[in-house]
């Protein structure tokens, strides 16, 4: 019975059980690309290391969001790349593979997506033809993020920067990316 009450709840506040419920459905790198060669969508990938506390703090309070994964796993496709996998990846003809550096290190494709940036998180973002667009380091709020994701939904990428965009929509305090 309680069961039946909470989704006549969410029926009534206009909300599906099936978004109620909805996680990220995080795709690797490879998977992804040969997705979109198929069903052409831009790739939202969550570059981060084991360690990284604001990594970690993103993954439960914004990618947890139901609205965020159910516009994620709508109209992107979203990826996990830890910056320091040790695993290769192999794409086409390339093999990307883990760089020993010192103490730490990184993988090829994590400084090939956030432009040899290597902060964490950092959110790359890349076309349909695999290009990369732009790679936006730190943690971003679920308002934040909404406003982010709603900047390539919206196809605002094309016509102007990031700055002009979150500049244009005051009402929610986004912080420089």
């Amino acid at each position: 019975m309680k069961k039946v009450l909470f989704f006549l709840g969410l029926s009534l506040l206009g909300l599906s059980p099936a978004l109620a419920q909805e996680d990220v459905k995080w795709y690797s790198i490879k998977d992804a690309l040969e997705l979109t060669a198929r069903e052409p969508r831009i790739l939202i990938i969550d570059v981060y290391t084991d360690w990284c506390g604001w990594c970690k703090r993103m993954d439960a309070d914004t990618f947890s969001n139901k609205e965020i994964a159910a516009t994620l796993n709508r109209d992107f496709y979203p990826v996990k790349l830890n910056a320091e996998g040790k695993d290769s990846i192999v794409i086409g003809d390339n093999s990307y593979k883990f760089v020993d550096n010192g103490r730490r290190g990184y993988h090829e494709l994590a400084a090939i997506v956030t432009k040899g940036r290597l902060s964490y998180p950092t959110i790359s973002v890349v076309d349909e033809r695999g290009r990369v667009l732009n790679a936006y380091p730190g943690y971003k709020d679920a308002d934040q993020f909404k406003l982010f994701l709603a900047y390539f939904n919206e196809d605002a990428y094309l016509d102007m920067t990031w700055e002009e965009y979150r500049d244009g929509n005051k009402e929610i305090t986004v912080p420089d990316i």
